[in-house]
Protein backbone atom coordinates (compact mmCIF):
# COMPACT_ATOMS: atom_id res chain seq x y z
CA UNK A 1 0.00 0.00 0.00
CA UNK A 2 1.13 3.84 -0.81
CA UNK A 3 -0.17 6.71 0.88
CA UNK A 4 0.59 9.58 -1.37
CA UNK A 5 -0.54 13.23 0.26
CA UNK A 6 -1.78 16.15 -1.63
CA UNK A 7 -1.27 19.23 0.08
CA UNK A 8 -2.70 22.64 -1.68
CA UNK A 9 -0.39 25.78 -1.64
CA UNK A 10 -0.43 28.43 0.69
CA UNK A 11 -2.39 31.58 0.19
CA UNK A 12 -0.94 33.83 -2.84
CA UNK A 13 -1.79 37.46 -3.67
CA UNK A 14 -3.82 36.46 -6.31
CA UNK A 15 -6.00 33.86 -4.01
CA UNK A 16 -6.45 37.05 -1.76
CA UNK A 17 -8.07 39.22 -4.63
CA UNK A 18 -10.21 36.39 -5.79
CA UNK A 19 -8.32 36.28 -9.11
CA UNK A 20 -8.32 32.85 -11.10
CA UNK A 21 -4.80 31.63 -10.77
CA UNK A 22 -4.35 28.05 -12.69
CA UNK A 23 -0.83 28.18 -15.00
CA UNK A 24 -0.46 32.15 -13.78
CA UNK A 25 1.44 32.55 -10.68
CA UNK A 26 2.11 35.02 -7.57
CA UNK A 27 4.19 35.05 -4.49
CA UNK A 28 2.47 33.64 -1.43
CA UNK A 29 1.20 36.23 0.96
CA UNK A 30 1.95 35.71 4.66
CA UNK A 31 -0.54 33.95 5.31
CA UNK A 32 0.29 31.73 2.66
CA UNK A 33 3.49 30.81 4.19
CA UNK A 34 2.12 30.21 7.30
CA UNK A 35 -0.09 27.94 5.81
CA UNK A 36 2.29 25.93 4.26
CA UNK A 37 4.15 26.04 7.71
CA UNK A 38 0.94 24.77 9.62
CA UNK A 39 0.96 22.14 6.93
CA UNK A 40 4.11 20.85 7.51
CA UNK A 41 3.89 20.87 11.04
CA UNK A 42 0.83 18.67 10.82
CA UNK A 43 2.67 16.10 8.36
CA UNK A 44 5.05 15.71 10.66
CA UNK A 45 4.91 12.71 12.54
CA UNK A 46 4.80 11.27 8.84
CA UNK A 47 8.11 10.73 7.90
CA UNK A 48 8.36 11.15 3.64
CA UNK A 49 9.85 8.22 1.25
CA UNK A 50 9.73 10.65 -1.74
CA UNK A 51 8.59 14.81 -2.51
CA UNK A 52 7.08 16.25 -5.52
CA UNK A 53 5.12 19.56 -6.68
CA UNK A 54 3.97 21.00 -9.67
CA UNK A 55 6.44 22.92 -11.40
CA UNK A 56 4.35 26.58 -10.21
CA UNK A 57 6.54 28.61 -7.41
CA UNK A 58 3.68 28.68 -5.31
CA UNK A 59 3.72 24.61 -4.86
CA UNK A 60 7.38 23.96 -5.17
CA UNK A 61 7.53 27.00 -2.01
CA UNK A 62 5.11 25.32 -0.26
CA UNK A 63 7.00 21.60 -0.38
CA UNK A 64 9.75 23.62 0.64
CA UNK A 65 8.27 24.55 3.83
CA UNK A 66 6.93 21.24 4.67
CA UNK A 67 9.61 19.61 4.43
CA UNK A 68 11.55 21.50 6.31
CA UNK A 69 9.48 20.38 9.49
CA UNK A 70 9.70 16.66 8.19
CA UNK A 71 11.72 14.02 10.00
CA UNK A 72 12.57 12.88 6.39
CA UNK A 73 16.28 13.75 4.81
CA UNK A 74 14.53 15.09 1.38
CA UNK A 75 14.46 19.19 1.10
CA UNK A 76 13.72 19.84 -2.31
CA UNK A 77 10.75 17.77 -4.33
CA UNK A 78 10.99 16.46 -7.65
CA UNK A 79 9.21 18.76 -9.77
CA UNK A 80 6.36 17.26 -12.10
CA UNK A 81 4.42 19.33 -14.61
CA UNK A 82 1.68 16.61 -14.07
CA UNK A 83 0.20 18.45 -11.17
CA UNK A 84 0.31 21.72 -12.05
CA UNK A 85 -3.30 23.17 -12.13
CA UNK A 86 -5.98 23.62 -14.52
CA UNK A 87 -5.11 25.85 -17.52
CA UNK A 88 -7.87 27.83 -17.58
CA UNK A 89 -6.85 29.72 -20.74
CA UNK A 90 -8.71 32.73 -21.40
CA UNK A 91 -9.95 33.30 -17.68
CA UNK A 92 -6.38 33.39 -16.27
CA UNK A 93 -6.33 36.30 -13.70
CA UNK A 94 -9.78 37.05 -14.41
CA UNK A 95 -12.35 37.81 -11.08
CA UNK A 96 -13.12 34.95 -10.18
CA UNK A 97 -16.97 36.00 -9.47
CA UNK A 98 -17.49 37.54 -13.00
CA UNK A 99 -16.09 34.63 -15.13
CA UNK A 100 -17.99 31.89 -12.97
CA UNK A 101 -21.03 34.10 -13.41
CA UNK A 102 -20.20 34.30 -17.09
CA UNK A 103 -20.01 30.71 -17.25
CA UNK A 104 -22.70 29.42 -15.17
CA UNK A 105 -24.74 32.28 -15.19
CA UNK A 106 -26.66 31.14 -18.41
CA UNK A 107 -27.47 27.92 -16.67
CA UNK A 108 -28.46 29.16 -13.18
CA UNK A 109 -25.99 28.97 -11.58
CA UNK A 110 -23.36 31.94 -10.73
CA UNK A 111 -20.51 30.58 -8.62
CA UNK A 112 -18.10 27.79 -8.87
CA UNK A 113 -19.23 26.03 -5.96
CA UNK A 114 -22.55 26.27 -6.89
CA UNK A 115 -21.20 24.71 -10.34
CA UNK A 116 -19.64 21.78 -9.03
CA UNK A 117 -22.36 20.93 -6.45
CA UNK A 118 -24.76 20.64 -10.08
CA UNK A 119 -22.66 18.90 -12.73
CA UNK A 120 -19.62 17.77 -11.06
CA UNK A 121 -16.06 18.75 -11.63
CA UNK A 122 -15.69 16.81 -14.99
CA UNK A 123 -18.52 18.98 -17.00
CA UNK A 124 -17.39 22.22 -15.40
CA UNK A 125 -13.83 21.41 -16.47
CA UNK A 126 -15.79 21.12 -20.07
CA UNK A 127 -17.59 24.16 -19.26
CA UNK A 128 -14.73 26.45 -18.86
CA UNK A 129 -12.77 24.84 -22.36
CA UNK A 130 -15.79 25.41 -24.03
CA UNK A 131 -16.46 28.94 -22.83
CA UNK A 132 -12.74 29.55 -23.36
CA UNK A 133 -12.51 31.90 -26.83
CA UNK A 134 -8.96 31.09 -27.04
CA UNK A 135 -9.54 26.82 -26.61
CA UNK A 136 -6.47 27.09 -24.18
CA UNK A 137 -8.35 25.78 -21.07
CA UNK A 138 -7.98 22.27 -20.28
CA UNK A 139 -10.92 19.92 -20.13
CA UNK A 140 -11.57 16.99 -17.89
CA UNK A 141 -10.26 14.41 -20.25
CA UNK A 142 -6.80 16.58 -21.08
CA UNK A 143 -6.26 17.13 -16.91
CA UNK A 144 -7.15 13.40 -16.39
CA UNK A 145 -4.44 12.44 -19.22
CA UNK A 146 -1.64 14.13 -17.59
CA UNK A 147 -2.45 13.65 -14.06
CA UNK A 148 -2.62 9.93 -14.61
CA UNK A 149 1.28 10.24 -16.64
CA UNK A 150 2.21 12.03 -13.30
CA UNK A 151 0.79 9.57 -11.14
CA UNK A 152 2.16 6.38 -13.03
CA UNK A 153 5.93 8.18 -12.72
CA UNK A 154 5.27 8.65 -8.83
CA UNK A 155 4.07 4.73 -8.61
CA UNK A 156 7.12 3.35 -10.64
CA UNK A 157 9.64 4.59 -8.30
CA UNK A 158 7.64 3.98 -4.86
CA UNK A 159 7.72 1.13 -2.79
CA UNK A 160 5.12 -1.01 -0.80
CA UNK A 161 4.68 1.26 2.50
CA UNK A 162 5.95 4.17 0.91
CA UNK A 163 4.45 7.97 2.33
CA UNK A 164 5.17 10.72 -0.52
CA UNK A 165 4.32 13.91 -1.08
CA UNK A 166 2.90 16.56 -3.45
CA UNK A 167 2.14 19.85 -3.33
CA UNK A 168 -0.36 20.90 -6.09
CA UNK A 169 -3.30 22.91 -6.76
CA UNK A 170 -6.92 23.70 -5.52
CA UNK A 171 -8.82 22.70 -8.06
CA UNK A 172 -6.81 19.68 -9.78
CA UNK A 173 -6.86 18.47 -6.00
CA UNK A 174 -10.76 18.79 -6.29
CA UNK A 175 -10.79 16.67 -9.07
CA UNK A 176 -9.04 14.05 -7.99
CA UNK A 177 -10.92 13.45 -4.93
CA UNK A 178 -13.96 13.53 -7.54
CA UNK A 179 -12.33 11.20 -9.61
CA UNK A 180 -11.34 8.55 -7.47
CA UNK A 181 -12.88 9.39 -4.13
CA UNK A 182 -15.76 6.96 -3.32
CA UNK A 183 -18.37 9.37 -2.53
CA UNK A 184 -15.55 11.55 -1.22
CA UNK A 185 -17.49 15.29 -0.53
CA UNK A 186 -16.34 18.00 -2.45
CA UNK A 187 -18.59 20.83 -2.22
CA UNK A 188 -16.34 23.28 -0.60
CA UNK A 189 -13.16 24.95 -1.97
CA UNK A 190 -9.68 23.11 -1.39
CA UNK A 191 -8.23 24.85 1.94
CA UNK A 192 -5.05 26.42 1.25
CA UNK A 193 -2.49 24.20 2.82
CA UNK A 194 -5.33 21.37 3.45
CA UNK A 195 -4.25 17.91 2.99
CA UNK A 196 -6.15 14.86 0.58
CA UNK A 197 -4.60 11.64 0.86
CA UNK A 198 -4.97 8.73 -1.58
CA UNK A 199 -4.20 5.77 -1.05
CA UNK A 200 -2.83 2.77 -3.77
CA UNK A 201 -3.66 -0.31 -2.84
CA UNK A 202 -2.77 -3.48 -5.14
CA UNK A 203 -2.51 -0.76 -8.24
CA UNK A 204 -5.98 0.64 -7.23
CA UNK A 205 -5.81 4.37 -6.57
CA UNK A 206 -8.79 5.58 -4.08
CA UNK A 207 -8.91 9.09 -2.24
CA UNK A 208 -10.16 8.65 1.42
CA UNK A 209 -10.35 12.25 2.36
CA UNK A 210 -9.97 15.57 0.91
CA UNK A 211 -9.47 19.02 2.36
CA UNK A 212 -8.65 17.84 5.82
CA UNK A 213 -7.23 20.56 8.00
CA UNK A 214 -6.93 19.12 11.27
CA UNK A 215 -4.25 16.44 12.24
CA UNK A 216 -6.77 13.54 12.83
CA UNK A 217 -6.85 10.46 11.40
CA UNK A 218 -3.89 11.22 8.94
Amino acid sequence: MINIFFVRHGQTYLNMYYRIQGLCDAPLTPKGVLDAKKAGQRLSSIKFDAAYASDRPRAIHTAEYILARNPSPIKEPVIDKAFREENFGYFEGADGEHAWHMIGGPYGEDTYNKMINRWGMSKVLDMIHDADPFHDAESSAQVKKRFEAGLKRILSKAHDGDNILVAAHGTIIRWIAYYYGNHVDVSQSTANGSVTKMVVKDNHPEVVYFNKTDTKNL
